[in-house]
């Protein structure tokens, strides 16, 4: 069985297109890596594909080659189960109160006021940044996508 080669993008293109994808979701934000290229492209549904110097004619050939979707928070289990992980490793006197904020709309925003009250805002920040980090780590290994700024390119 023939072993498939890594596909090699830019660290911190990869980590804006994922924030990217993360934040504009709803307005249909996406973004993927050609298979072919290593080349990042971003798709926003009212502006199109973003960046992208090709013609229509190379976009479809990168296309036919394959590409990998970049996955969104919520598709990294990143969103409510990550809080309740943090409060119940971090606050769990408040996990349930926590909890309880994701019932109903604007939870997030409560959830910071809350953790910001508690002077803990800061540790929730770091702690989403190196979840985010695994997980994004975790599917680049899943997906075999690495990193040109990498000096254990085969490690990811």
């Amino acid at each position: 069985m023939e072993e498939r080669r890594a596909v090699l993008v830019d660290r911190e293109e990869l980590e804006d297109a994922f924030e990217f994808v993360s934040v504009g979701q709803r307005d249909g934000c996406r973004a993927w890596i050609s298979v072919a290229t290593g080349k990042i492209t971003l798709h926003s549904a009212d502006l199109g594909n973003l960046g992208d110097d090709e013609d229509d004619e190379e976009g479809e050939k990168a296309e036919e080659a394959g590409i990998i979707a970049i996955p969104d928070k919520k598709e990294l289990d990143l969103g409510r189960s990550l809080v309740i992980r943090f409060a119940r490793e971090l606050m769990p006197d408040d996990d349930d109160t926590i909890a309880g904020y994701f019932d109903r709309r604007g939870a997030y925003g409560r959830f910071r006021d809350f953790l910001y009250r508690r002077g803990m805002l800061e540790r929730w920040y770091a702690f989403e940044a190196q979840a985010t980090k695994e997980a994004i780590l975790a599917w680049c290994r899943e997906n075999d996508v690495g990193f040109v700024d990498d000096p254990k390119r085969n490690e990811t």
